[in-house]
């Protein structure tokens, strides 16, 4: 080994792992220390909390703390599948869930498009500013929003429904309308801001494909089939598989704020429910049993849609 170092020749373990540490440290110190301040938020308000998750299987008495209440296994989740709301939870939650993605989804996806055949650049950038603009309202103002157009005395909707002949309708007093006015006021607000990643992706598409299919004689609706959306497939398929992610987990907010005692038959989700047993009742292992199996749900549905996607499409996240 020695005749082997004097001679020039190198270890072929190669240095060892502290090492190589000391040297990834040095070359990269820069990126760890604007990486140390995502990782320490990610550990104190995503990963130390999970601590708490044991009170789902406790009988949570605050006296006691979270360690000294006792264990009461899988009671709390017997409870909640036993509970009269069980499935008029699970319906109304997976309902909204489907119909946002069924309609939400696409329109993203067929409006980057659009944008991206258009060849004025002013009106390109006109309806762009105009479909991210919804994006940055906040969910109180846009329930408030609706409020006032979609009144049965003076609203928008209601006077063009009469002026064409038909009768007032109290959409936020009736169930049978509270989906689709969930669904297409979340569409009309996240549709723009959601085509920025297809239109990046988009963007990223050599124009030497467009120009060989313009050859071959291609017309606008033959390139968005043929160029268009094989190069923007992979994108479509992750965000798909992340949207797969949180089909449990709608929006609290929008939800809450749209909720009220005529329309509560739809309104009322697994996110209000906990967020009513939890902190209103101060139920608080029953609401997080409640919270870990909407999460566990979710992590299924990620996997699934995930190991589906690499087996039909070769594309997942992982």
């Amino acid at each position: 080994m020695k005749a082997a170092e004097k001679k020039g020749h190198k270890d072929p373990k190669g240095p060892g792992i502290g090492i190589r540490v000391k040297r990834m440290f040095r070359r990269d110190w820069q990126l760890m220390v604007l990486a140390a301040l995502p990782v320490l938020y990610f550990l104190v308000f995503h990963y130390m909390p999970m601590y708490g998750v044991q009170i789902a299987f406790k009988e949570f008495r605050a006296d006691l703390g979270i360690t000294g209440s006792p264990w009461c296994g899988f009671a709390q989740f017997e409870r909640f599948f036993n509970s009269s709301q069980f499935w008029t939870l699970i319906r109304n939650t997976l309902s909204l869930s489907l119909m946002q993605l069924l309609i939400g989804f696409p329109v993203p996806v067929i409006l980057a498009i659009l944008l991206n055949q258009m060849k004025n650049r002013r009106f390109k950038s006109f309806i762009q500013s105009v479909t991210y603009f919804p994006h940055f309202i906040s969910m109180v103002v846009l329930t408030g929003m609706l409020g006032l157009f979609l009144s049965p005395r003076n609203g928008i909707i209601n006077i063009l429904i009469q002026a064409l002949g038909g009768d007032a309708v109290f959409f936020l007093g009736e169930a049978q309308w509270f989906r689709p006015v969930f669904v297409l006021s979340g569409v009309w607000q996240n549709a723009g801001w959601s085509a920025i990643i297809y239109i990046a992706a988009l963007a990223s598409i050599s124009p030497d494909l467009y120009e060989a299919a313009q050859v071959d004689g291609a017309n606008k609706w033959q390139l968005i089939r043929h160029v268009d959306l094989p190069g923007i497939l992979p994108t479509i398929v992750m965000m798909f598989i992340m949207e797969m992610g949180k089909v449990m987990s709608l929006g609290f907010q929008k939800a809450y704020l749209m909720q009220n005692n005529l329309n509560i038959a739809a309104s009322e989700i697994i996110s209000t429910y906990v967020y009513k047993v939890g902190l209103v009742d101060a139920q608080f292992s029953y609401s997080a049993a409640i919270g870990l199996f909407n999460n566990i749900i979710n992590i299924i549905l990620l996997v699934s849609a995930n190991q589906l996607s690499k087996k039909l499409t070769n594309s997942s996240l992982w």
